[in-house]
């Protein structure tokens, strides 16, 4: 039967009654003991020797113990995505579609025992966990009508009677390694596009947080997904590697760090998959002196500290132009009141970040940032959290006086940190902001057309906001980091997403009318039909 999701330390964090719960959710894979392996369609316990414990940031309490995935169980998942493989992908596509349409209705219907899954082990406050379900569900709703997008082209007559055409087909089992940040947008980017088209996916969610898609790999069975087109493996380097090198693996999805995207990259690449690799970023907002007070300072406030910084989009660095360094204080005072608490509590604003380490170092490079010259209006360390005194909490933290030499700005902190840049131009600004590395995302603030204008078509970033802090396109286009902030050749999701899961084959065709004509006959079939 229908059965309540409980894993904060044993008690149920939200109860659903069975009569308007969407899906059979098994006890088993959300035990609070051990999170378990997803093989072939059913919850398996691992026989693993090596265990990571999922920690609650908040408390550092063990919600779950994830598995090292053993060997044996690595291969029977991707032998289990390889045998559905062939006939998945023969299966219509209007038949894969609807498995997302069901998926939609799942995942809304169970929103918030998702959300609550992932404040408990990521940290991130219940509305952000919602939007982190929802943002996901907007690819699921795009894969429902994904057809369009891997339809091929047809010439006729390139030559006398031939015809040429491609069609795009699916590759085989691939692979999504995902980051801790997104416990459920981020499988939401990779599994719905890869099996709407045809291919089988083995999934491995961060070790940190895995109950999100273990609760979405049980909600895209109960959709009507087969067995083994979906498979969910857990651990760390190990595991990691196992989906570079295996034989039947032909491509890798990863969002991540730099050091894992690159690794994963490198590795897979040698070993001949294709991959695609989200990495670091450092966002940058451009304030000219005509851009919005009120509107702008909210803007930046949101998109600097909420999820605790600890998002690839998130603005970790303001550029304000000429006279455009009076938002400092508007920028201080608001973010000055936003709430650090527990993601359960009704008036977080935003909640801890994932483990003691992130936390350390995100102050260590506060600490020598100020060391080497910049200014703290607001230092958010040692921030009391009374009901929570042991979570790993930073406050919205402000430096002031950066320039680019300085650790706070040449590195991605990834926590509630916002750094101020001063220069005289918007021309300084588009050389600033290219000078950077990465290309994840940038934000210009403004009233001016023009300046808007010049701005977008100078800019060396994939995805620019005007007026528009974190402008993260809506999955009917593609997710487009650039330079340093991705590897590979297909982006995520939209066009770019099909292309990466699908690969194209040219046909060219001949059928000779005389033959027909005739009564041409195939050898091996000599009398049949002449009576």
């Amino acid at each position: 039967g229908l059965q309540t999701f409980a894993r904060e330390s044993g008690r149920a964090i939200r109860r659903v009654p069975a009569s308007t719960r969407g899906f059979s959710f098994s006890a088993a894979a959300a035990s609070s003991a051990t999170t378990k392996l997803f093989i072939n369609g059913k919850p398996v316990e691992s026989k693993a020797k090596e265990w990571i414990d999922v920690i609650n940031p908040a408390t550092q309490d063990v919600v779950t113990r994830v598995p090292c995935t053993t060997p044996e169980e690595f291969n029977a998942a991707v032998q289990s995505s390889k045998d559905a493989f062939e006939k998945w992908r023969v299966t219509p596509a209007p038949t894969r579609m609807r498995v997302m349409f069901k998926l939609q209705e799942l995942i809304r219907a169970n929103m918030d025992e998702l959300a609550s899954s992932i404040t408990l082990e990521q940290g991130k406050t219940l509305p952000d966990a919602r939007m982190d379900v929802f943002r996901g569900l907007e690819v699921v709703e795009a894969a429902s009508g994904i057809a369009k997008y891997q339809m091929g082209d047809i010439m006729e007559n390139v030559s006398t009677g031939i015809d040429t055409y491609s069609i795009r087909q699916p590759l085989g089992v691939c692979a999504g390694i995902c980051p801790f940040n997104f416990p459920a947008m981020v499988p939401l980017w990779m599994f719905p596009v890869c099996v709407t088209t045809g291919n089988t996916m083995v999934l491995k969610p961060s070790e940190k947080d895995p109950g999100a898609a273990m609760l979405l790999a049980e909600m895209a069975m109960q959709a009507g997904l087969p067995p083994g087109v979906l498979n969910v493996v857990h651990g760390a380097h190990g595991v990691v590697n196992a989906l570079c090198d295996h034989k039947d693996i032909r491509a890798v999805s990863f969002v991540g760090s730099d050091q894992g995207g690159r690794h994963v990259y490198q590795r897979a690449s040698l070993a001949g998959k294709r991959v695609q690799a989200n990495l670091g970023a450092k966002n940058h907002a451009v304030v000219m002196p005509d851009a919005a007070p009120e509107a702008t300072a909210n803007a930046l406030v949101g998109a600097a500290f909420g999820a605790a910084g600890q998002r690839c989009m998130a603005i970790s660095a303001v550029v304000l132009v000429g006279e455009a360094d009076r938002l400092v204080d508007l920028i201080r005072e608001k973010a000055a009141t936003l709430k650090v608490n527990g993601g359960f509590e009704a008036d977080a604003d935003l909640g801890p970040m994932i483990s003691k380490a992130a936390k350390a170092r995100a102050e260590a490079i506060i600490h020598l940032s100020i060391q080497q010259g910049a200014q703290c209006p607001l230092d958010g360390r040692g921030v009391k959290v009374p009901k929570y005194a042991s979570g790993n909490f930073l406050g919205p933290t402000l430096l002031t006086n950066v320039d680019t030499s300085m650790d706070c700005y040449t590195e991605e902190i990834f926590g509630p940190v916002l750094s101020v840049l001063k220069v005289g131009s918007l021309d300084e600004a588009i050389t600033l902001v290219n000078s950077n590395p990465y290309g994840n995302g940038v934000a210009l603030f403004t009233a001016s057309g023009h300046s808007a204008r010049k701005f977008q078509q100078h800019i060396d970033c994939g995805q620019v906001g005007i007026n528009v802090p974190i402008p993260v396109p809506l999955p009917f286009f593609s997710f487009t980091g650039s330079r340093g902030s991705f590897l590979g050749d297909c982006n995520f999701y939209g066009q770019a997403g099909v292309n990466f899961y699908t690969q194209l084959k040219t046909v060219t065709a001949l059928w000779k009318g005389e033959d027909a004509e005739k009564g041409a006959r195939i050898d091996g079939l000599a009398g049949v039909g002449t009576k």
